[in-house]
């Protein structure tokens, strides 16, 4: 009896270690993002993916634009989706770009510039001083951190604007004009697409004569730079991914009605219940 028991002690240790050992042998993805519209949805869709289809465990962690680029460059973060190239994350490129890979655009044609309610009376970024009071003498933005809000101080300076910019968040960004689109009242934002408050509210791009907003960025999958060495599929994977404007728009706007009720990657389960088609695309032929 005493051996038999000594069997199964050794047994049931030994199959512990087994398990043990093909835990470790899971990947893990660390995935990070910045508190974007954009930027959640595409990060929480590729979670879902990776870890439905892979079978792998994904860490998702939320930081701004600097924070994020610092984390991938050091590799202690694997891919981030929402970098915003050439212009609006190009000082961060210039910086970190040689410890940074750079995995494709999955995003094309995404402009960015000063945005307002389209009933507000003027069409270009030069007549904001004329109407600069009842704007509240103020710019509301985003992430202190964030490529547009250097650029806007830049088109304060180039425009020698009487308005001062605000750092918020992009959430409290899109409150603070629900709130002014709701009295009727004028507010300018900085702005960028894909995002879903243009589906939410009728909103216009002002005009930027002098160029400081550029041409529209295109939307890139970042990592660090021997990512392929060790995740060689999801490298492949991320080189795939690609969303065409309404695509994009529909998994964001899934997001807006549901993320009171529901965790972001089971929304994003939602978008891949009817999209199949896309995403299926993006899976490296070689995946289990």
């Amino acid at each position: 009896m005493k051996k038999l028991l000594a069997l199964l002690t050794v047994f049931t240790f030994t199959f512990a270690l087994a398990a043990c050992d093909l835990e470790d042998d899971t990947p893990t993805v660390n995935l990070d993002y910045v508190n974007w519209a954009e930027g959640i949805a595409m990060n929480y869709l590729a979670e879902a993916i990776i870890t439905d289809e892979f079978g792998y465990e994904v860490n998702s962690t939320e930081g701004d634009p600097g924070v994020v680029f610092t984390s991938i460059a050091q590799g202690d973060a694997d891919f981030f989706v929402d970098a915003w190239l050439p212009l609006t994350h190009g000082s961060y490129m210039d910086e970190y770009g040689d410890d940074i890979l750079d995995l494709g655009y999955n995003f094309t044609e995404a402009p960015i510039g000063l945005v307002v309610p389209a009933y507000v009376d003027i069409d270009s970024i030069d007549e904001l001083n004329d109407h600069a009071d009842q704007f509240n003498n103020e710019i509301v933005g985003i992430d202190p951190g964030a490529g547009i809000m250097s650029t806007t101080e830049t088109a304060i300076e180039e425009y020698d604007l009487d308005l001062t910019l605000n750092a918020s968040s992009g959430p409290v960004m899109v409150q603070e004009l629900a709130n002014a689109i709701e009295d009727e009242e004028w507010i300018v934002v900085t702005g960028w697409e894909p995002h879903y408050k243009f589906a939410d509210f009728d909103l216009k791009f002002l005009e930027d004569p002098e160029g400081v907003y550029g041409e529209p960025d295109n939307i890139h999958t970042v990592a660090r730079d021997d990512v392929r060495d060790d995740l060689p599929l999801v490298a492949e994977f991320f080189e795939n991914f690609y969303l065409e404007s309404e695509e994009l728009g529909g998994l964001m706007g899934l997001i807006n009605d549901h993320q009171d009720e529901m965790d972001i990657v089971d929304i994003a389960r939602m978008w891949m219940d009817d999209n199949e088609d896309v995403w299926q695309a993006w899976l490296p032929e070689d995946l289990d």
